[in-house]
């Protein structure tokens, strides 16, 4: 089992973002492994069937964002355009644990690896 991790925070305020739909795809079959979202802290922990995974395999977390800056007080929430956060990555361990923090802002964002 592999196990993946995220945590959003909230740059523009510093908060925790939470609630944030977020789906994970298997890329080279389109399989999506889940469907989900972030709980009210801004977490996210999945476990992975080790099964269901490929070490040659590339994925897609999609972090889909619109709905969270539409939902926050901002002086110019209608300036906001960025709809959904899309990271690639593989997972060449089928057992690893892959965590994946992320701060969003209204229209960039920063994400990383940090593994074990």
């Amino acid at each position: 089992m592999a196990i993946l991790t995220s945590h959003t925070l909230n740059g523009f305020d510093g908060t925790h973002a939470g609630f944030i739909p977020v789906r994970l795809i298997n890329l080279s079959n389109q399989n999506c492994l889940f469907d989900t979202q972030m709980d009210a802290g801004g977490r996210l922990k999945e476990t992975l069937d080790a099964r269901l995974l490929s070490a040659e395999a590339r994925y897609e977390l999609v972090f889909e964002t619109k709905d969270y800056w539409q939902n926050q007080d901002l002086i110019r929430a209608r300036l906001h355009i960025m709809d959904e956060i899309i990271f690639r990555f593989s997972m060449p361990d089928r057992e690893g644990h892959y965590h994946i923090p992320i701060i969003i802002n209204p229209n960039s964002y920063s994400v990383w690896w940090s593994g074990d």
